[in-house]
């Protein structure tokens, strides 16, 4: 299963949220990877997520092969959302739907 998500967020996805985004993947049984152009990335990487170089603007598609692929692609659109409204100070009952959805 697969979601094109953008990155939002002012900063991108720099290290702490690139942290916190691991951290939220490793707790799925489903195995995700980052789709950025024709090259991948382990989601389940911190090296990987921070070499994947996800600036804001940047049009990825995250992939989950398992079990629960479905709930790990909407909790991680749902975070990277997240992370874009901290910066902008936005309570996440203000965000637009889809916004983080291409």
């Amino acid at each position: 299963m697969q979601r094109e998500v953008e990155i939002v967020n002012k900063l991108g996805l720099h290290a702490r949220p690139a942290a916190l985004f691991v951290r939220c993947v490793v707790r799925f049984k489903s195995t995700i990877t980052i789709w950025k152009g024709e090259e991948n990335f382990s989601a389940a990487s911190l090296l990987e997520v921070l070499t994947a170089n996800l600036d804001c603007g940047a049009r990825v598609v995250l992939e989950a092969v398992g079990p629960d692929e479905q709930e790990a692609l909407s909790e991680l659109g749902a975070l990277l959302l997240r992370f874009a409204m901290k910066k902008v100070g936005l309570r996440e009952t203000e965000a637009r739907p889809g916004a983080i959805e291409v």
